[in-house]
C-alpha cells in the first residue's frame, strides 16, 4: 500500500514532505503562511532537496485570465503545483479562493496540487511566503510548479524575483496598447501571452507589444520575448505556449543559476529586513514605544530618519 496512509506513525512533517504525501504539503504551507517557527525550520530541513522544480510565473492585471490559463496549463504538463494568489478577504483576512474554485477540475489528479494564498496586504501581487510555499512543492517532487498573481496592475513586478521564468499576460480592449508602451509589468516579461485573442483588437494589441520589442536591443544571442495568443476558454494556443516555455528554459538553462542567484539575494534581503523589524518591535523597542514615536513624527517633533537611526544605533548595541 502506498500514499499517505501508508506513512510511519514516526514520520516527521518533513519526511513526509518530501514524500510528497499532500496533507503534509498542506499542513507545511500553512505553517509557513502563518510564519511560525515551525514553518522556517521545515524548510531549513528540505532546502537541500529543492532546486529540481521549473518555477513559472504567470501575472497580468485582473480578468486577463490568469486562472483560467493556469487550468489549462495543467492539463499539458504532470506533476505540478499550483500557488494561486487571491486577494485577501476583508472580513476573514484568508484568500477568497476563487482560483482554486476555477480548477476544481484537477482536484482529483494525484499529480496535482493547487494551493491559494491569501496576499495579507502584502504588495507585488505576491504573498510573503509566496516564494517558501514554491520551495515546498518543489521538496514534494513537482516537476512543475505555476505561481498565479494576484493581479494588481502595473507594478506588479515581485514574481520576476519568484519564478524562473516570467510570463505577463494582456487583453485586448483593455488599454494594454497603452500600457504596452509604460515601464513596470511590461518590462519583466519572457513570454507575453494575448488571451482572448478571439476578441476584436487582438492584433492590434500584438502590434503594439511588437512595436514595444522593436525598441529593444536584442543582439548578442538575448531572448527575445515571443508573443503568443491563446484562448483559455477553449484551450487554443495553449500548446504553443508550452513550446514557447520549452523554447525559454533550454535558452537559458546555461544562466538559471545566475537567476536564482539573484533570487537567493532578493529573499535573503527580504528575510533580513522583515526579521531585524520583529527584533526591533519584540526586543528593541518598549511596549507602546513604536506607537509614541509614530505620534510624534505625526506631530512634527521629530522625523522618520531620526527614529530609524536612533533604533538602529540602540539594536546594535
Amino acid at each position: 500500500m502506498t500514499g499517505p496512509a501508508a506513512q510511519p506513525a514516526g514520520s516527521t512533517l518533513s519526511e513526509r514532505v518530501l514524500q510528497g504525501d499532500p496533507r503534509a504539503v498542506a499542513r507545511a504551507i500553512s505553517l509557513i503562511e502563518d510564519e511560525s517557527p515551525q514553518g522556517a525550520d521545515l524548510i531549513r530541513r528540505v532546502f537541500a532537496r529543492t532546486g529540481a522544480a521549473y518555477l513559472v510565473g504567470i501575472t497580468g492585471a485582473p480578468g486577463a485570465g490568469k486562472s483560467t490559463l493556469v487550468d489549462r496549463l495543467i492539463g499539458e504538463l504532470r506533476t505540478v503545483g499550483i500557488v494561486a494568489v487571491d486577494p485577501t478577504s476583508p472580513f476573514t483576512g484568508g484568500a477568497i479562493l476563487g482560483d482554486r474554485v476555477r480548477m476544481q477540475s484537477h482536484v482529483a489528479d494525484a499529480g496535482v496540487f493547487i494551493r491559494s494564498m491569501a496576499t495579507r496586504g502584502n504588495l507585488g501581487g505576491l504573498a510573503r511566503s509566496t516564494a517558501d510555499a514554491a520551495l515546498v512543492l518543489d521538496a514534494a517532487g513537482k516537476d512543475i510548479v505555476l505561481i498565479e498573481t494576484v493581479g494588481v496592475g502595473q507594478d506588479e513586478v515581485d514574481i520576476v524575483r519568484t519564478a524562473d521564468v516570467s510570463i505577463v499576460m494582456l487583453v485586448p480592449g483593455a488599454g494594454d496598447e497603452v500600457q504596452a508602451l509604460k515601464a513596470g509589468i511590461m518590462e519583466i516579461a519572457d513570454i507575453f501571452v494575448v488571451n482572448k485573442a478571439d476578441r476584436e483588437g487582438a492584433d492590434r494589441t500584438v502590434s503594439s507589444v511588437e512595436a514595444m520589442l522593436s525598441l529593444e536591443s536584442f543582439e548578442g544571442g538575448r531572448w527575445r520575448p515571443p508573443i503568443v495568443k491563446t484562448e483559455a476558454t477553449t484551450g487554443k494556443g495553449v500548446a504553443d505556449l508550452v513550446e514557447a516555455l520549452e523554447r525559454f528554459r533550454a535558452h537559458t538553462a546555461a544562466s538559471l543559476g545566475e537567476r536564482r542567484r539573484a533570487r537567493a539575494e532578493f529573499r535573503v534581503r527580504e528575510l533580513m529586513a522583515h526579521r531585524f523589524v520583529q527584533h526591533v518591535l519584540d526586543r528593541v523597542l518598549k511596549a507602546g514605544e513604536f506607537e509614541t514615536l509614530l505620534d510624534q513624527i505625526a506631530a512634527r517633533e521629530t522625523d522618520p530618519y531620526t527614529v530609524v537611526e536612533a533604533i538602529v544605533r540602540r539594536s546594535i548595541r
